[in-house]
């Protein structure tokens, strides 16, 4: 039924539940999985010369990300694939898609959080209301879902902290 998984990562908690899903998928139709890393540089283009820095960052960012997908899928005994790219994150998942003739999608219904969700919109929205191919969605569990939510007020706070101690 299912012979290439797409596991779109950003390295989140909500991608991590998305990866122990697409795998134990993968195991049962000896699928192999993908995992991919968007560098969303559509929110970067305003930043003169500072994007750079940003986008090389982020690149490594999806380095580490996609590699512990890869570590996974090899401690499961599954064959993977890891890109990272750069654009618009739902336009590259959906390109991804239809290069790597994916037949499902497995990713997170959290991700990218705080003022980069809000700017972004739900990029795990978008993939699934444009989708040519099945889209499951994984879902924080309560106590999950708090943890990240605190986290990232508490990286708020910090960015508030530092910019008034400018």
């Amino acid at each position: 039924m299912y012979s290439e998984i797409l596991v779109p990562t950003d390295g989140s908690k909500a991608a991590e539940r998305a990866i122990q899903h697409a795998l134990d998928i993968a195991q049962t139709y000896g699928a192999r999985i993908h995992a991919l890393y968007v560098v969303d540089t559509s929110i970067y283009t305003s930043l003169d010369a500072g994007a750079d820095v940003v986008i090389d960052a982020l690149e490594r960012e999806g380095k580490v990300a996609t590699r512990h997908v890869e570590e996974a899928a090899d401690a499961a005994g599954v064959d993977v694939d890891t890109e990272v790219v750069t654009g618009t994150a739902y336009r590259s998942i959906h390109k991804y898609i239809e290069d790597h003739d994916i037949d499902l999608v497995v990713m997170g219904t959290h991700g990218r959080t705080g003022l980069s969700h809000y700017l972004l919109g739900s990029v795990t929205e978008r993939v699934v209301r444009t989708s040519t191919v099945p889209v499951l969605t994984v879902r924080l569990g309560d106590e999950e879902a708090e943890e990240e939510a605190k986290a990232d007020a508490d990286a708020a706070t910090d960015e508030t902290t530092a910019e008034t101690d400018e």
